[in-house]
């Protein structure tokens, strides 16, 4: 993770501007329910401009989540995460033009909303002059949403493994398997984080549970050390099963690949479908006509900040 000096300094020169790019994440990975997550290659970019006064927003919309809904005042998403970092560090938000240029679709399981707040945070502190504090970083990104799977593979890259403990968000990053290329399958329909998180049961029958503890501790070494392993390693009975009604042709998609052996999962809470290759394509046979399908490699980054 890198706020580099000169972009950090940048935010003191009311004259200067500098540009965040935030990777695209996905969560759970199957069994790792709240608690895994992965950076990946698709990127929003936010340009920050220091001005006198004011605030001025607009967007670019590169992906396919349309930006009629995106506002362009302090209820944005970024705008939000910048001043909560400000307040944070103890700093007066300056005047801003920001240019976000979003290739990460929204509602579709990627970490779109992470990433923003990631990228607003990001963007605090290096209008505060500061380099990034990953830990106080991830409770502000983290404290958006309520869990860190997402914020903390945005902000770190690479594999991460969250937890919460005493309401302090904690993020253990890996480097993934050099020979894991994840390819995902993007519908057009979008789901919402709330409405998925409504369809999960208050609780689970217990075997779930064992299974589901068994498979996430396998996980972790298949997607470091033994990728061979991943499709057992990414068997889920917490929430997908659960939430399939509301993305009946994910839900398919995902048992079709891992019947020709292909380690699928649901992104974090859908409708993408992730699938955890060592080819980066899916097997010709598998009919993906209703997705966009794209390879996207680990990204080892997480955020970057630098001076424009």
């Amino acid at each position: 993770m890198s706020a580099v000096s000169d972009a950090a300094s940048a935010g003191k020169n009311t004259s200067a501007g500098f540009r965040v790019t935030v990777p695209a994440s996905t969560a759970n990975l199957g069994p790792g329910f709240d608690a895994f997550g992965m950076a990946l290659s698709l990127y929003d970019v936010v340009e920050v401009q220091v001005t006198d006064t004011g605030l001025k927003v607009e967007v670019a919309d590169a992906g396919a989540g349309g930006v009629a809904d995106v506002p362009t005042d302090e209820t944005h998403l970024v705008v939000r995460a910048i001043h909560a970092t400000c307040a944070h560090l103890g700093v007066e938000p300056p005047g801003l033009h920001l240019r976000c240029f979003n290739a990460i679709p929204h509602a579709r399981g990627l970490g779109s909303s992470a990433a923003a707040v990631v990228s607003g945070v990001a963007a605090g502190y290096a209008l505060a002059g500061r380099e990034i504090d990953a830990f106080e970083a991830l409770q502000l990104a983290a404290g958006f949403e309520g869990h860190a799977d997402n914020a903390a593979a945005s902000l770190l890259g690479g594999l991460v493994l969250a937890w919460c403990d005493g309401g302090r968000f904690h993020a253990e990053r890996l480097t993934p398997h050099a020979s894991i290329r994840p390819v995902v399958a993007v519908p057009s329909v979008r789901s919402a984080t709330a409405t998925t998180r409504g369809l999960l049961p208050a609780t689970v029958p217990h075997a779930d549970a064992a299974h589901n503890a068994g498979r996430a501790a396998l996980a972790v070494h298949a997607l470091t050390a033994q990728p061979e392993l991943l499709l057992p390693a990414t068997e889920d009975r917490l929430h997908q099963s659960y939430r399939a009604p509301a993305y009946p042709a994910s839900t398919e998609l995902v048992a079709t690949l891992r019947a020709h052996g292909v380690a699928a999962a649901i992104s974090g809470a859908g409708p993408t479908v992730l699938a955890l290759t060592t080819t980066g394509i899916l097997p010709p046979e598998v009919g993906v006509d209703d997705f966009d399908v794209l390879e996207l490699p680990v990204d080892l980054a997480g955020v970057q900040v630098a001076a424009q």
